[in-house]
Formats: C-alpha cells, sequence, structure tokens
C-alpha cells in the first residue's frame, strides 16, 4: 500500500510574509504622504488572518489593523500618520505584521516595516547626496593613501613613486593641448583636455600626500 504524503507542518514563524512595501516615508509638509498604504499578499493554498502591531500606536492609525486574506489574494492596510511634528523628524518607527491561518492563533510569520518622518522630500533628496558626497571623499582619501609609503615611522619624506608620479603628471599639464597647430612638439605627444584634467586631479592627490607626510 503507498502511504499518502503529508505537507510538511507550517513551523511558528516560518512562513514568509509577502508585503509591499516594506518602508513607509512620511513628508511632514505634503499631506499627500500622510496616508500610506501597505498592500499584503497571500500566495498560499489556504486562508490567512493577519494582524498589524506598531512601536509607537500613538503615531498612527491604523485602517483595519486585523483581518483575513483569502488564498492566492491580496489586502490593503490604510496607515495613517496622526502626530506629525518635527520632533519626530528622523525617527524610525516598526510596524510588524503577524500572519497565521485562520484556524490557528500561533503567527506563522512575521514581517516587519520600518516608517519614517521626513520635513520634505527635498531633505531626503539632501541627504542622498551628502551620502554620495561622503563616499565620493572615503574613495578619493583611499586613492591618496595608496602613494604614501607603508611605513610611516621609517619614512619621512615622500616615496620615489609618488616623486616620480608628480613629475609625469606635470610634464603631462606642460605638453600642448589637442588642436594647438603652433607647437613644435609632435602631435602623438598632444593631450586632450580630459586627459589633463586627469593628470590635474592626480597631481593634486599627489601634492597632499606629500603635505601630510
Amino acid at each position: 500500500m503507498h502511504q499518502q504524503k503529508r505537507q510538511p507542518e507550517l513551523v511558528e514563524g516560518n512562513l514568509p510574509v509577502f508585503v509591499f512595501p516594506t518602508e513607509l516615508i512620511f513628508y511632514a509638509y505634503d499631506q499627500s504622504t500622510h496616508k500610506q498604504v501597505l498592500t499584503l499578499y497571500n500566495p498560499y493554498e489556504f486562508a490567512s488572518k493577519f494582524k498589524v502591531l506598531c512601536t509607537t500606536p500613538n503615531k498612527y492609525v491604523v485602517v483595519d489593523a486585523a483581518g483575513a486574506v483569502k488564498p492566492q489574494c491580496c489586502v490593503d492596510i490604510v496607515i495613517r500618520h496622526r502626530d506629525v511634528q518635527s520632533c519626530h523628524y528622523g525617527v524610525i518607527d516598526k510596524f510588524r505584521l503577524q500572519v497565521s491561518k485562520q484556524s490557528q492563533r500561533k503567527a506563522l510569520g512575521r514581517k516587519e516595516v520600518v516608517a519614517t518622518l521626513l520635513p520634505s522630500a527635498k531633505e531626503q533628496q539632501k541627504e542622498e547626496e551628502e551620502k554620495r558626497i561622503k563616499e565620493h571623499l572615503t574613495g578619493s582619501l583611499f586613492f591618496e593613501q595608496s602613494f604614501q609609503p607603508e611605513n610611516r615611522a621609517v619614512s619621512s619624506g615622500p616615496s620615489l613613486l609618488t616623486v616620480f608620479l608628480g613629475v609625469v603628471c606635470i610634464a603631462a599639464l606642460m605638453l600642448p593641448t589637442m588642436g594647438d597647430v603652433e607647437s613644435l612638439v609632435p602631435l602623438y605627444l598632444h593631450l586632450s583636455v580630459n586627459q589633463k584634467l586627469v593628470a590635474a586631479y592626480i597631481l593634486g592627490l599627489i601634492t597632499m600626500a606629500i603635505l601630510r607626510t
């Protein structure tokens, strides 16, 4: 006799929960963003129920914080921010969605959604721009340190490689630019404007490295 295969029992907390978006951003000066919608998906073949919890429930209103989702369907959960104040700017709050079978009490899956209040969209763009600038400066500093001696305690001045690269950059800047027909230098030694910009940038890094040694 063939034994009937039993479906694996769902373990508490291991059921994947599908919700979109996973981050809510409210803008204080844009009232249209004070109301956000979370979409909870149920791709499974059984009906499920959900419950929404929040770390700071006094700041939000959750419409239908608990409910049910039919198999292979979705439901929208409306969240309103009701405490828009400057003291809450940048504070990260969390929502937790707990999902379980309709016939069970234990939560089979959990999903966290973060929520943040910002003054305006421009403020977020400013933070992203500052982050990009910081990453660029970090990369430049790493490039600069690659020209410095490995052992500063032993080396009292710039390395020969640093000096050589500096001389090469200076020579490149002194060469004529493409299109300079009056120059006596052969054409294959004429550099483009972009090449000279790169040489000037590297020379600046070398100069900073030498001054910091």
